[in-house]
C-alpha cells in the first residue's frame, strides 16, 4: 500500500500557500519538501535540505530567481535546483554535480500536485470541477492516518453554497477513492460538488484539501468558506479522538538519498573533450543589434543544466565548425540559453553559418555550460567593462548583481546606438548602464583611465571585449592600483602567433604516463592520443578550459587566459597552445 501511495499524485500544496518569494513547508509520506513559486511562474519542489549541511532550504529566501540557503549561503536555480554560487568559493563555479534532488509538479484545482517516487499515470480528473470555476478551502491539518480521515470524510455533512443557512441538505457520494471523496449537497434546488483529497503527511498525520464547485465571490466566498471551516474542524477533532483510541501507527521513515561527500564540496569537472552532450532547438533567432544574431536555445525534453553568470556553450553548427558563445541570461531564467553572434567579416564559417543558415525551428548540438570566467558575489562594488560582443558574459553578471540589489556599473563602448545588443536586457540594468558611444582609441583609453581611476579594497572589475582594448584596460588598471586578483577578463579570441616548433616530454604524474609532444602537435592532441580525455573548449588558449597544474618544469606561456602573475608562478599551463622552455614538463593528470 505505501509503495503504491509513493507513485501517486498527492497534494502538498495550495496554489495560496506560494505567495510571491515565499517558501512552503510540505510534507508527503514522511518525505519533506521545500516548495517555491519563481518570478516567471514556475513551482519548484525540492528535497528540503541544503546539500551543503543539510539545512531546511524551507527557511531560506526566495529571491524570485535563485533560492538561497540561510545558514551559509548556497544559492541554487529555478528549474534546475542546480547550485549557482558558493559564497566560501566566491571566485570558483559551482560543478554541476551540485544539484539538489527535485520531484514533479503539477497545479489543478489550486492545488500542487506531487509525489515522491516517479508518478504513474496523471493527476486525477474530477468530473464538475471545471478549471476556474471552483473555490478552494482552507487545508485542514488532522492527526490521523489517511485512510481513517477518508473514511470520516464520507460521512461529512454540509450545505450548497447557495443555502448556506440551511441545514437539511441532502449528501450523496459520488466517488470515493484511497485517498480522496466527492460529495454532492442538494437542498431546494441548490447542489454543491465538494472535492476532498485527503494529503497522507505521515503515518499518523494527514491535510484535508477541499475543492468546492462554487463560484461565490465576496461576502458570499467568505460564508462558504466560513461554512466549511467550521465542520471540518469539528470533523478533525472527532478524528482525532477516535484516532487516539488506537494504537499509533509506526511512523513513516523518512527516505535520504545519501549524497556523496565529494558532491557537496567543489569537486574537478569531469574530464571530456569537445563533446555536445545536449539537443536544442532554436526556438527564436531575431537581430540583437546591427551586425549581431540573438538566439534562444530551448531544450528538446527535459531542463538544460544549471549555468551560471560568465558560462559559455560550445556550439556544433551543421557546416561541421565548433564556436563558444557566452550565455547572456541572467539568473533563474533556466528554461533556455540565448546567445547572441556577431557576423565577423574574416569568418571562417561559424559567424556566417550562424547568420546565414541556421533558422529558428532548428536543432543545434551543443556542450553543456562550463565557466571559466565566473562572477564574484562578495565585491564591495562591481565594474564591467564590455566592448562590442564583449558584453554577453557581463551582462548576465551584471542581471544577477541587480537582482540581487548589489552595487555595480556597467560600463558599454561600441560604435554607435545601433550596436547597442539586447537592449530589453540592458534596459532592466536602469541607472547602472553607462554607454559610450563611437570613441576612437585615444578616447577610449582616456574614458578608461577615468571609470578606473579609484580602486578601494574589495572592488573587483571585469572586461571582455576586443584585444587592444582588454590589453589597455587591464595596463591602466595596473597604473590605477588595482591588484592582479581583482581584475578579470576573458578575450574572444588568442591572437597571439604561435610558436610549436619545439618538442619536449610530458609526464603526467597522476596517470604514471610520460609522453613525447613533437613539433607541430600540442599537448592537448598528444594527451588524447594516449586516452587522456582531457577537456576543452575554443582550443585556442581563450577560455581557460583546458587548464592544467604545471608541478615541474618551465612552462612556455602562448595563451591569453592566465594573467602575469599566474605566468610568473609557473604553476599553471593551457594545454591547447603552450609548450615548455625546458625539456620536461610534469603536469597534475
Amino acid at each position: 500500500m505505501l509503495d503504491q501511495a509513493r507513485t501517486r499524485w498527492h497534494p502538498i500544496a495550495a496554489a495560496h500557500d506560494l505567495p510571491l518569494r515565499h517558501v512552503f513547508h510540505g510534507q508527503l509520506l514522511g518525505r519533506e519538501f521545500a516548495v517555491w513559486r519563481a518570478d516567471d511562474g514556475y513551482v519548484n519542489v525540492w528535497e528540503n535540505r541544503c546539500l551543503h549541511r543539510g539545512v531546511r532550504l524551507s527557511i531560506g529566501i526566495n529571491d524570485g530567481r535563485e533560492l538561497k540557503c540561510q545558514y551559509h549561503g548556497w544559492r541554487y536555480s529555478n528549474r534546475t535546483a542546480g547550485c549557482t554560487y558558493i559564497p566560501a568559493h566566491p571566485a570558483d563555479a559551482p560543478a554541476r554535480t551540485i544539484t539538489n534532488r527535485t520531484f514533479p509538479a503539477v497545479e489543478r484545482y489550486g492545488l500542487v500536485w506531487s509525489a515522491t517516487d516517479e508518478p504513474q499515470g496523471e493527476v486525477p480528473e474530477v468530473a464538475g470541477l471545471a478549471e476556474g470555476e471552483f473555490l478552494g478551502l482552507r487545508g485542514i491539518p488532522v492527526n490521523a492516518p489517511a485512510d481513517r480521515v477518508v473514511a470520516r470524510l464520507r460521512g461529512y455533512s454540509f450545505q450548497p453554497s447557495g443555502r448556506i443557512d440551511g441545514n437539511d441538505a441532502e449528501i450523496a457520494v459520488e466517488a470515493a477513492g484511497d485517498f480522496s471523496v466527492a460529495l454532492r449537497a442538494r437542498e431546494g434546488g441548490a447542489e454543491t460538488l465538494a472535492v476532498f483529497f485527503v494529503q497522507p503527511v505521515d503515518s499518523n498525520r494527514s491535510v484535508i484539501r477541499g475543492v468546492l464547485n462554487s463560484d461565490a465571490e465576496g461576502a458570499a466566498r467568505l460564508a462558504v468558506l466560513r461554512h466549511h471551516n467550521e465542520r471540518l474542524s469539528k470533523l478533525r477533532d472527532a478524528i482525532e479522538q477516535e484516532a487516539a483510541q488506537a494504537p499509533a501507527p509506526e511512523p513513516i521513515a523518512p527516505q535520504f538519498e545519501r549524497l556523496p561527500a565529494e558532491l557537496a564540496e567543489m569537486p574537478e569537472l569531469t574530464a571530456h573533450g569537445r563533446k555536445a552532450a545536449l539537443r536544442v532547438q532554436v526556438a527564436r533567432k531575431w537581430q540583437a543589434a546591427d551586425g549581431i544574431a540573438g538566439f534562444e536555445l530551448k531544450p528538446l525534453s527535459g531542463l538544460l543544466p544549471t549555468f551560471q553568470p560568465g558560462a559559455h556553450i560550445d556550439v556544433h553548427m551543421p557546416n561541421g565548425e565548433i564556436r563558444q558563445y557566452s550565455i547572456a541570461n541572467g539568473p533563474g531564467e533556466s528554461d533556455r540559453y540565448v546567445i547572441g553572434v556577431k557576423l565577423e567579416r574574416d569568418s571562417k564559417g561559424g559567424s556566417v553559418c550562424m547568420h546565414e543558415s541556421v533558422r529558428e525551428g532548428d536543432v543545434l548540438a551543443i556542450s553543456e555550460p562550463r565557466n571559466n570566467f565566473p562572477l564574484r558575489r562578495d565585491a564591495v562594488k562591481t565594474i564591467f567593462v564590455a566592448g562590442g560582443i564583449g558584453v554577453t558574459p557581463l551582462l548576465a553578471m551584471a542581471q544577477a548583481l541587480h537582482h540581487q540589489e548589489l552595487a555595480h556599473e556597467f560600463h558599454y563602448f561600441t560604435q554607435g546606438e545601433s550596436q547597442l545588443a539586447f537592449r530589453d536586457r540592458l534596459d532592466g540594468l536602469k541607472g547602472t548602464l553607462v554607454p559610450h558611444l563611437g570613441l576612437d582609441p585615444e578616447a577610449t583609453g582616456a574614458k578608461l583611465r577615468e571609470i578606473l581611476s579609484v580602486y578601494k579594497f574589495g572592488m573587483h572589475l571585469y572586461l571582455c571585449g576586443p584585444g587592444p582594448m582588454l590589453e589597455t584596460a587591464r595596463k591602466i588598471a595596473a597604473e590605477a592600483g588595482w591588484p592582479e586578483g581583482a581584475v578579470h577578463f576573458e578575450y574572444f579570441k588568442n591572437t597571439n602567433k604561435i610558436d610549436d616548433s619545439s618538442s619536449f616530454e610530458v609526464a603526467l604524474a597522476r596517470s604514471c604516463m610520460t609522453l613525447k609532444v613533437p613539433a607541430g602537435k600540442t599537448i592537448l592532441e598528444v594527451m588524447r592520443e594516449a586516452g587522456i580525455d582531457m577537456p576543452s573548449s575554443c582550443e585556442q588558449g581563450a577560455c581557460g578550459t583546458c587548464l592544467a597544474t604545471v608541478i615541474e618544469g618551465e612552462p612556455d606561456h602562448q595563451d591569453v587566459y592566465l594573467n602575469d602573475a599566474e605566468r610568473k608562478s609557473g604553476t599553471k599551463i593551457m594545454t591547447c597552445v603552450s609548450r615548455a622552455k625546458s625539456a620536461r614538463l610534469v603536469l597534475d593528470l
